[in-house]
Order: structure tokens, then C-alpha cells, then sequence
């Protein structure tokens, strides 16, 4: 199926879009290269921790864990407004299984 049936069908309402979310948020990681951003994050949570700043050190460690699994919760929306959008993503979302087709 094409993007522009694939977009039309999903307007119309005779398409229906499944994502698996568990491969949804792999994928949005590693296209976001998120593991390279989190490391330092926690790296710098623990310095901090070790300097005597337990506080900071917690709070910055908390706000990477909260980052991630905001991330991991909305890549499947993510996955299907880019996919609606971009005719490439929407080809490799396929490829890589991500996002599936049913009709209505």
C-alpha cells in the first residue's frame, strides 16, 4: 500500500493503524539516538550524588527516568503522526514492522 492510500484510507476511516508500542519506543530511541542522551544524564545524577549533592543528584536522576519513559509512552503516537506525514517513515515503520494495516 502507498502513503497517499494509506493517509487517504486513514482520513476516511476504512483503514485502521496498528503500532506495537513496545517496538514503537525502541525504535523512537534509537532514531533519537536517546541512549547517547540519557548515559550522560545519569553519569551526571551520580557525580552529583558522590560531591555531596544527594538532592540534585536525585532530581536530575529522576527527571532522566521520567524522560525515558515519557519517550517509551508516546512513541506510538509518534510513530503515526510521522507516519502520516513522511512517505519515507512510513516505508521504513512498515519495514521494521511497527506500524501494521487493518481495514475496516
Amino acid at each position: 500500500m502507498t502513503h497517499t492510500q494509506f493517509v487517504a484510507g486513514l482520513q476516511s476511516g476504512l483503514l485502521r493503524a496498528r503500532i506495537d508500542s513496545k517496538a514503537a519506543a525502541r525504535f523512537v530511541s534509537s532514531r533519537m539516538l536517546l541512549p547517547w542522551l540519557l548515559l550522560p544524564l545519569f553519569g551526571t545524577a551520580v557525580a552529583l550524588a558522590l560531591s555531596g549533592r544527594i538532592a540534585w543528584g536525585a532530581g536530575v536522576l529522576g527527571a532522566t527516568i521520567a524522560l525515558r519513559w515519557l519517550a517509551a509512552r508516546t512513541s506510538a503516537g509518534y510513530v503515526l503522526q510521522r507516519a502520516t506525514s513522511d512517505a519515507r517513515f512510513y516505508g521504513e515503520a512498515r519495514a521494521a514492522g511497527i506500524l501494521e494495516i487493518d481495514e475496516n
